[in-house]
């Protein structure tokens, strides 16, 4: 028997949604600095934590900071 409450993702709130994966998850985005690609490191919520010159040094930094990197396209 499954003894866990339901939780319907439809019924979710906007500030709910925005902390979904917060404090666990850092998104990795290329963003253009200078006419160069970098990439910019961002908190589940949007918050902009750092931006890199280098993918592998932002998922890095991410990293040391006990958060998981994951890709936006």
């Amino acid at each position: 028997m499954n003894d866990k409450p339901q939780f319907d993702i439809r019924r979710i709130t906007p500030e709910a949604l925005l902390a979904l994966g917060t404090p666990f998850l850092a998104y990795i985005r290329p963003i253009a600095v200078d006419g160069r690609t970098g990439f910019a490191v961002h908190a589940a919520n949007g918050e902009r934590l750092g931006v890199f010159s280098d993918r592998i040094v932002a998922m890095a930094a991410a990293r040391q900071h006990d958060l998981e990197p994951v890709s936006v396209h």
